[in-house]
């Protein structure tokens, strides 16, 4: 359930080929990337609310980030870049992988959405500071977490919003995001590693050793009836904000 890879700086080489090679059907809903298509909508409904309580906007507002900066780390082939510029954002999606980059800058363009799409390391591309920072099932792919924490913290404008989401280490995650998913073929095989999944306590320690203080965060849960959906458990996966304290 990865948005793909980050910077050359974090990233394992490996891990940035494995999301290349799924470039070619990112989108389709069926496809290898069927599990993000699927909860997409669920860290969506999750971050609108989070704009609209940070920024205090309208919240019946098709476009609560009009005016705004939004940049999307790990982007993948830009499933979360798309849904940002039409909520109103100037989006920068940024990803490892060059076939990732391609395949979003060409599905962008079939939507006449004009999103900034580049490749390479997050830290030497000289983007700037956003008002929103999002990186979603992300640092659990990544080499150095603090550094890439750090490096997602420089880009935060002051005053600014930051939405991660990520799978927590537990048995149920090991058990069904890893040995199920994989095996019923939900996802591609080695898109996971449970050792490098990051509990909410220990991603609260990396965002205030990068001086951001994390909001409470929401688990990403399934059920039979429900599918994907918030919840308040966080066994598989969660969802947290964060800001400048």
């Amino acid at each position: 359930m990865s948005n793909a890879t980050v910077t050359n700086a974090t990233i394992r080489p490996e891990e940035a080929a494995h999301f290349g090679a799924l470039a070619a059907d990112w989108w389709d809903p069926r496809g290898s990337s069927a599990m993000l298509h699927k909860l997409n909508p669920v860290r969506l409904a999750f971050l609108r609310e989070a704009v609209d309580l940070h920024w205090g906007g309208d919240v019946e507002s098709v476009k609560p980030l009009a005016g705004k900066t939004a940049l999307d780390v790990g982007c993948g082939a830009g499933l979360l870049c798309e849904p940002l510029a039409r909520l109103g954002a100037r989006v920068t999606g940024v990803d490892a992988a060059a076939e990732n980059v391609a395949a979003a800058r060409a599905h962008a363009a079939g939507a006449g959405l004009a999103i900034d799409y580049r490749h390479g390391e997050l830290g030497s591309l000289g983007l700037g500071k956003f008002d929103l920072v999002t990186s979603m099932e992300v640092i659990e792919h990544v080499e150095d977490k603090a550094a890439f924490v750090a490096q997602l913290a420089a880009h935060l404008a002051p005053g600014g919003l930051m939405v991660l989401s990520t799978p927590n280490r537990t048995l149920a995650s090991r058990t069904l995001l890893i040995g199920a998913a994989e095996a019923f073929g939900a996802v591609p095989k080695g898109t996971h590693h449970w050792d490098d999944f990051v509990t909410p306590d220990e991603l609260r320690e990396l965002l205030e050793g990068a001086e951001l203080a994390m909001g409470e965060p929401k688990g990403i849960a399934w059920s039979v009836g429900k599918g994907l959906h918030l919840s308040g458990d966080m066994a598989l996966n969660y969802v947290v904000t964060a800001r400048c304290p």
